[in-house]
């Protein structure tokens, strides 16, 4: 009697359990697409006040007019536009309908837009090919300085690679868009006589050490410039740039008489 006096109790406090599960739990989220509205945003779109061209939506991808900035995939999902680039960005939408969109920028400003009606918009999203820094070509320099009594035979070629940079920024309606670019591998080689000295070929991580995580990664190698010889040894100065930037920082580079490589901040 005992007995089944407790497997009716437990049986009670299990039913019990499971009921309360499915009383508290959450109801679900959407997390697909809204497509109505993917779909009322296709065609290209212009500030409603300037009638600037913003971006043009074709399917799943977002364009800009400008050739460097690169097409994003975007969502909708309930009343949020989601950008995802290099990072991902979150416009809330305030109001749409088939010729006017709002949305609220990364700054809380809200942006309205207008739909073109002009056949002739879509020459603007033309895609060119990006333009490398050093205009893709190889730079070539060969120099030759004396110190003391030797003669030393410098010489720097800096060479263009597949490498993608993205620089990330808001654009005039505080979208987040990302502009790509090309890094450089730059090659250094000293002689003297018909003696090799030292031959290295440098990647920007080589300089790692000396420039700020954040900015290394928006950073392209664009030049080490020989500077002069002096009792330390060979000087060159390496200049890492972020694109369309005034930002960029110089990495003293000296290359000593037994090629042994040595950096530091410029002073």
């Amino acid at each position: 009697m005992i007995r089944h006096t407790l497997y009716i109790f437990v049986a009670v406090v299990l039913l019990l359990f499971v009921l309360s599960c499915k009383n508290s739990k959450r109801p679900e989220i959407s997390l697909d697409d809204n497509k109505k509205a993917k779909a009322m945003l296709e065609g290209i779109w212009l500030d409603a006040d300037e009638e600037n061209i913003t971006f043009r939506i074709k399917g799943d991808t977002v364009y800009y007019p400008d050739s460097i900035s690169q097409p994003v995939m975007f969502r909708i999902i309930g009343d949020t536009m989601i950008f995802y680039g290099n990072s991902v960005s979150k416009y809330p939408i305030v109001k749409q309908g088939e010729h006017v969109f709002e949305f609220k920028n990364q700054n809380g400003d809200i942006v309205k837009l207008i739909k073109s009606d002009d056949p002739n918009d879509t020459l603007q999203f033309v895609r060119h090919t990006p333009v490398a820094l050093n205009q893709n070509k190889v730079i070539k320099r060969d120099t030759v300085v004396g110190y003391l009594d030797n003669r030393y035979h410098c010489y720097v070629q800096i060479n263009p690679t597949t490498y993608k940079v993205y620089r990330t920024f808001c654009n005039d309606e505080g979208l987040e868009v990302e502009n790509i670019y090309y890094d450089n591998i730059i090659h250094v080689s000293i002689f003297t006589g018909k003696k090799k000295l030292f031959s290295k070929d440098f990647r920007k991580d080589d300089f790692a050490s000396y420039v700020p995580k954040n900015m290394l990664k928006q950073s392209i190698l664009t030049d080490i410039k020989l500077e002069h010889l002096d009792e330390k040894g060979v000087r060159y100065q390496t200049q890492l740039a972020i694109p369309d930037s005034p930002s960029s920082f110089i990495v003293e580079l000296t290359v000593s008489y037994n090629g042994k490589v040595s950096m530091g901040v410029a002073k």
